[in-house]
């Protein structure tokens, strides 16, 4: 059984109220060593000591931006930082979305939803893969984690980056013992932004009407530890009494 505790990374966090804070919460409960990568420093760092505090390991690599160069230098601080654990866990939970008429989006935010979405999604999916692809497959209760999932690592997907999806990666890496999936988000999540602009006790307070980060942390959660036999490609989230 091997000492050493495998590593999850995250990337996507905002102001530490949602699910890409959630998720990173509940794996280093979890065992895993959490590695943080997100725009906004301060948040990061605040997140980091919050889980550090609470018996976890947690390190932030802040980004100025999105980029493809931004997340190969993530990459290589957090490997740099923690040399001798193998990265397990990667989930995606980055997303820039415009929410305004047609002619009135302009060409630097189409860009940032390109370079966020897309290129930073393909960046991040790269620099995972790569690292699963030099693991030996998990054992049992490796590092004090639980499971015995027949895989060298998991990468998820999650509804910000519904327009790679990444179906093709799943069928192509699941032969190296690779597991991709992809989250469907259909709901409103309750966070600071959501409730600020809900103003709505009621609703903050009715567990069937709005998705809550932590759950959906404990589903990818979930994913992760899936054996081999039974592998999840797409899960769909949303609350008991969302129309759909």
């Amino acid at each position: 059984m091997s000492s050493v505790r495998p590593l999850f990374v995250v990337a996507g966090i905002g102001n530490g109220s949602g699910t890409g804070a959630a998720t990173a919460r509940l794996f280093a409960k979890s065992g895993y060593r959490v590695a943080l990568i997100s725009r906004g420093p301060e948040y990061l760092n605040k997140l980091a000591t919050e889980i550090s505090q609470a018996g976890g390991e947690a390190a932030a690599f802040p980004l100025n931006d999105y980029t493809t160069p931004s997340i190969k230098s993530a990459f290589a601080a957090l490997k740099s930082h923690w040399p001798s654990s193998p990265l397990r866990v990667a989930v995606f939970n980055a997303g820039y979305g415009v929410w305004k008429p047609f002619l009135d989006i302009t060409e630097d935010e189409v860009r940032e939803s390109i370079d966020t979405n897309i290129l930073a999604a393909f960046a991040f999916s790269r620099e995972a893969l790569l690292e699963f692809t030099k693991l030996e497959l998990e054992t049992a209760n490796e590092g004090g984690v639980a499971g015995n999932a027949r895989k060298r690592g998991t990468l998820i997907f999650t509804g910000a980056t519904a327009s790679i999806r990444g179906n093709s990666l799943a069928k192509e890496f699941a032969k190296k013992n690779i597991h991709v999936a992809h989250s469907i988000i259909d709901g409103t999540i309750i966070t600071d932004r959501t409730k600020s602009q809900r103003k709505n006790p009621s609703w903050e307070a009715d567990q069937d009407v709005r998705l809550d980060p932590d759950s959906i942390a404990k589903s990818y959660l979930h994913l992760v530890e899936q054996d081999s036999s039974a592998w999840t490609w797409e899960i769909d989230l949303r609350p008991a009494h969302e129309k759909w």
